[in-house]
């Protein structure tokens, strides 16, 4: 299975007071840090290796995960450094770490999805990247991608058409050479990556069924305790 960059650096401004003195990954629910669930379900699918993108409070990530053997899987990390690179800027400084094609995954999401299903449809679709999309119709969040016959013909986070009926789930997997194409050590949004590839159609698409949980809310985080609760019991 290919390794994992998960996107963990953001300020989590919408959590606070509890994120003034924790990074967001660290943040409680279900009776532990919000990373235990990811890494310990990243196992569970068959995942070995994954690439932390630190920023905000990266230290006390590392601190908590260290190594990963915790976990079952060898964790790397990749901090930000002086400035926070936003989460292209970050993934592009992780590429050394990373092998030359490799999952995407948010550090607040939470997301019942077949990675190996996701890594298939990305090898056969030949395209540089790959998105996975839910039909959304507005309901978790404005929808924000055209996906027609397994290609993401429009993503753009910025300005929702009316044809827009899926949104982007969560998980995505790139070739390191898309990443490549851009300057290292600037800032810029992992969005607006995706949005270049889908209007060039280099962007393939993987559909889910079921919705996707997220801690970048109170309301997220409530919603994700609830099922990661039921789902240990």
């Amino acid at each position: 299975m290919l390794p994992v960059a998960i996107l963990a650096g953001g300020l989590a401004t919408r959590l606070r007071p509890i994120t003034t003195s924790i990074p967001k990954a660290l943040v409680e629910v279900a009776g532990e840090p919000f990373i235990a669930h990811q890494l310990r379900y990243l196992k569970a699918q068959g995942i070995s290796e994954v690439v932390l993108c630190t920023g905000y409070l990266g230290e006390m990530i590392e601190a908590v995960v260290k190594d990963g053997a915790a976990f079952g899987v060898l964790v790397k990390y990749s901090p930000d450094g002086e400035k926070l690179l936003g989460t292209g800027g970050a993934l592009r400084q992780a590429l050394p770490l990373l092998s030359d094609e490799f999952f995407v995954l948010y550090g607040d999401s939470f997301l019942p999805v077949d990675f190996k299903a996701v890594e298939t449809d990305f090898y056969q679709s030949t395209q540089p990247a790959l998105m996975t999309v839910l039909k959304n119709e507005d309901r978790w969040d404005k929808s924000n991608v055209i996906f027609k016959e397994g290609q993401i013909v429009e993503y753009n986070k910025a300005e929702t058409k009316p044809d827009m009926h899926f949104i982007d789930y969560g998980l995505g997997v790139l070739k390191k050479s898309v990443l490549q194409a851009y300057p290292a050590n600037e800032v810029f949004d992992l969005a607006a990556v995706y949005h270049q590839l889908s209007i060039a159609g280099q962007l393939a698409g993987h559909e889910v069924h079921e919705r996707f949980y997220e801690i970048g809310s109170f309301e997220g985080l409530k919603e994700t305790e609830e099922f990661l609760n039921l789902i240990k019991s």
